[in-house]
């Protein structure tokens, strides 16, 4: 009776054991599904500017997508969108950064009124297991200011795509001064994520009616963006 004993006070533990790394597992999953799951978003609103709205959300893996809202001539506002991968070096920048700013759950404005006003900043972080959105104009944190001033430099970049886009289609002639405003930003590394825009520049390259300085420009540029994707 007691060596029957013993055995069923062993049974039991071996299945409390067995029970806790059950639930071990899906705690486990949960958090490594959350992980993957994130996404980081940047978003302003300033009306006294061109685009009046851009938003750029970077998820865990990498993938982004850009919007913005322009003014076109004779029209409405007009919503661009656009798709790309980041670099891997600007991806964990992003996610580290967000998480050394607390994943955004303090205070992030720093409330000094006295600063002129450069635009409403929202920084949200979403996953799995939370959602936080902030509003600021500018902060005092530097993980906040080094997201904000790499989300403008990425929103530059986007948006020369976005204006190459157009000049390529309507105003060739305009592709000229605008690759040299680009090719200046870019050296200054006042741009950033440079081959987000690749497939624009390549479309300018292939195209045989456009003048070849400006066929250079583009070249050269699509040579700084892949230069980026190396260095990380």
């Amino acid at each position: 009776m007691q060596r029957m004993s013993r055995w069923r006070a062993i049974g039991a533990v071996v299945l409390v054991a067995v029970g806790m790394c059950g639930l071990a597992a899906p705690q486990q999953a949960s958090s490594d599904n959350a992980a993957s799951s994130a996404v980081v978003t940047f978003t302003l609103d300033f009306p006294e500017s061109e685009p009046t709205h851009y938003s750029i959300a970077v998820d865990a893996n990498g993938h982004a997508s850009y919007e913005c809202t322009v003014k076109v001539e004779d029209s409405d506002e007009q919503t661009y969108r656009w798709e790309f991968d980041v670099t891997p070096g600007n991806r964990e920048r992003i996610f580290e950064w967000t998480k050394q700013a607390k994943y955004f759950s303090g205070k992030i404005d720093s409330g000094n009124r006295k600063l002129a006003f450069t635009g409403e900043k929202i920084l949200s972080y979403q996953d799995g297991q939370r959602s936080v959105t902030v509003r600021y104009n500018y902060s005092s944190l530097e993980p906040v200011r080094q997201l904000t001033a790499l989300f403008q430099n990425m929103a530059g970049t986007l948006d020369y795509g976005r204006r190459l886009t157009y000049y390529h289609r309507y105003q060739k002639l305009a592709l000229d001064e605008e690759l040299k405003r680009m090719e200046a930003q870019a050296k200054n590394n006042e741009l950033s994520e440079i081959q987000g825009v690749v497939p624009v520049l390549e479309g300018i390259v292939e195209d045989t009616s456009v003048i070849n300085v400006v066929r250079a420009r583009a070249k050269e540029l699509i040579q700084m963006g892949s230069g980026t994707v190396a260095g990380r």
